[in-house]
């Protein structure tokens, strides 16, 4: 009644509904993480470098939010819990999509050589 009221109208469906077997829809999502701003930036550029030479579209890398942590210490061993402090860990993240991959991308993704500070989920 109320899709009625509103213009909204229901879709019918003749025929057969039609498959799609497309290989170009394949897509790689990376997900970067590191706690050094610098080295995350830098991994990122390495890949979106490789990714077009290889001949795949690239999409990135979008800055995802950075999570803070923030870890509250009491400063004396033995008393004055007044007196705290504040330490936070900052997790930068980063996004890349890699649209229509190539075997040659594929390959050249597995070759590349990123430092140890930073995480690599691949999807």
């Amino acid at each position: 009644m109320l899709a009625r009221t509103m213009g909204f109208r229901k879709r019918e469906h003749h025929g057969r509904a039609r498959k799609r077997t497309s290989v170009a829809g394949q897509k790689i999502r990376i997900r970067l993480k590191a706690y050094d701003h610098e080295a995350i930036d830098a991994s990122a550029k390495k890949i979106v470098e490789t990714v077009t030479r290889t001949g795949a579209r690239v999409v990135g890398p979008v800055p995802l939010p950075t999570e803070k942590n923030v870890y509250c210490v009491i400063r004396s061993p033995h008393k004055y819990k007044d007196s705290r402090e504040h330490f936070e860990m900052r997790t930068h993240k980063r996004l890349i999509d890699i649209l229509d991959p190539t075997p040659k991308t594929v390959d050249a993704l597995m070759r590349i050589d990123l430092p140890a500070s930073v995480d690599v989920n691949i999807q």
